[in-house]
């Protein structure tokens, strides 16, 4: 595929808080059921709490972000860092409060399945 042959679009109000864009690379199919994003979060953004049936990798390319499992801690992530979402697990990830973060998603599908959007992280949450 060409670059910038998909559009990109903002991350939608209901699955993320502040400004996050979000760029198609390849769509799942049924011999690779794995979709690829670039994901750009701005300082402060973040996606909502979710999972995912078949798993996630993200590849962090630029930027300082954070990641957290439900019940557990906020992990700092940073450029090259690879940070593995596996399936069924509740978790978030976005940019740190003062730096903006990028990574790579690479999202696997399960029955035409690749993500279940749950409630918002809370700034308390967030600042954990």
């Amino acid at each position: 595929m060409r670059a910038g042959s998909q559009a990109s679009s903002k991350g939608p109000v209901e699955y993320f808080t502040g400004s996050v864009r979000v760029s198609p690379l390849f769509p799942a199919k049924p011999s690779t059921p794995v979709s690829g994003a670039y994901v750009s979060f701005e300082p402060g953004a973040r996606s909502a709490w979710h999972t995912h049936p078949a798993g996630q990798h993200l590849i962090v390319t630029a930027g300082t972000g954070w990641t957290q499992e439900w019940d557990g801690s906020v992990t700092e992530i940073r450029e090259g860092d690879v940070v593995w979402c596996p399936p069924g697990v509740k978790h978030w990830h976005g940019a740190s409060p003062d730096t903006a973060m990028t990574h790579i998603a690479l999202t696997g599908t399960l029955d035409g399945k690749n993500v279940e959007w749950l409630e918002k992280v809370s700034d308390e949450q967030y600042r954990k």
